[in-house]
């Protein structure tokens, strides 16, 4: 086949179904930062965001506590029409637990579902133990009780929803691993977001894995960008994985990315966000251009950000990329908001 035609046949599949035909080299996303605001900044230290679109608002959700390690963490849930004006719709706590780095997503049944981890600690130091957990609400202000889910010292530090079954991938927190930085993974699946089995008891165990995100292609293949704090490598992975989710392939992106999150655009690319290092500025908040097919992640566009900052939500909403995280570059650390469009 001349070079011609094979452009032509790409062409017409592109147009046609709007996603980039398999084998097609897509060209990265060109993205615009529209504005960045500070949303939130009412807590000592408010920091470890994430975003939903749910009944027609967003709801964002982070931590507040003394700092970035402390035993009084709480969740606080805002909510937005527009993204402009937010309000607080919501306050997890648990006396003597730190929670931390909540997650939000809805759920087949129409609910939102806050997940997250639950320390014990004196001050500063290392937590003695750990729990991960969930919390329901139907309508974004009355919010259930906190439940545990998984096994203790196991974090499941996001919950992804497919095909009415919720997966996550968990990495171990007792003491000894983390003073080691010797995690390990597992890849657990659940049919209602409480009882939580392992369906791949050990997904990932060389180099300290620690957080990962899920997500799943409209042909139910499902990628896995998981962050390494360890030894000899603390570059992220791409995992791939078609169902059952048994067996997996990885894919090494050369760099370090703390707080992963990632999201398909309608088009068909992948967009990626989280704390790279950058050798002339330190840690800064950077929207990249992932590529599934060659394991490539691209840095797009930084956000201003800086110092003790990431742990991006990310929401597409009126041909908009909407990015929650946090940073202390103007000081105090605190909750933003970033709007980009895509070219």
């Amino acid at each position: 086949m001349n070079s011609n035609l094979r452009r032509l046949l790409l062409c017409v599949l592109v147009c046609s179904t709007g996603v980039p035909a398999i084998g097609a080299e897509a060209q990265p996303a060109a993205l615009e930062l529209l504005h960045a605001r500070k949303i939130w900044d009412q807590g000592p230290h408010n920091a470890f965001t994430d975003l939903v679109r749910f009944r027609d608002r967003f709801f964002c959700v982070f931590r507040e506590a003394k700092g970035h390690v402390s035993p009084e963490g709480t969740i606080r849930i805002l909510s937005s029409p527009d993204g402009e004006k937010w309000d607080s719709t919501g306050l997890l706590t648990l006396a003597g637990q730190d929670l931390r780095d909540p997650k939000i997503c809805t759920t087949p049944d129409g609910r939102l579902m806050v997940c997250g981890g639950a320390a014990v600690r004196e001050g500063a130091q290392p937590a003695t133990s750990h729990r991960s957990f969930v919390c329901f609400s139907a309508d974004g202000k009355q919010w259930g009780k906190i439940q545990w889910v998984a096994q203790p010292d196991e974090w499941l530090w996001r919950i992804t929803w497919h095909e009415g079954k919720a997966y996550g991938v968990s990495y171990y927190v007792a003491p000894e691993s983390r003073a080691t930085r010797r995690y390990g993974t597992r890849l657990h699946v659940s049919d209602d977001g409480l009882e939580f089995r392992p369906l791949v008891p050990e997904l990932y165990q060389e180099s300290g894995p620690t957080e990962g995100t899920l997500r799943f292609a409209a042909d139910g293949t499902c990628y896995l960008l998981l962050r390494r704090d360890g030894q000899p490598s603390v570059t992220a992975l791409l995992g791939t994985s078609k169902p059952p989710y048994t067996q997996w392939s990885w894919k090494d992106l050369g760099v370090h990315c703390g707080g992963p999150n990632f999201i398909q655009l309608p088009d068909g690319r992948w967009i990626a966000a989280g704390r790279l290092i950058k050798p002339d500025s330190g840690a800064k908040t950077v929207i990249c251009d992932l590529d599934v097919a060659q394991g490539k992640l691209t840095p797009l566009v930084t956000l201003p950000s800086g110092g003790d900052t990431s742990y991006p939500g990310l929401v597409w909403h009126a041909d908009r990329l909407w990015v929650s995280y946090y940073s202390s570059h103007e000081g105090k650390t605190s909750i933003y908001l970033a709007v980009l469009r895509v070219r």
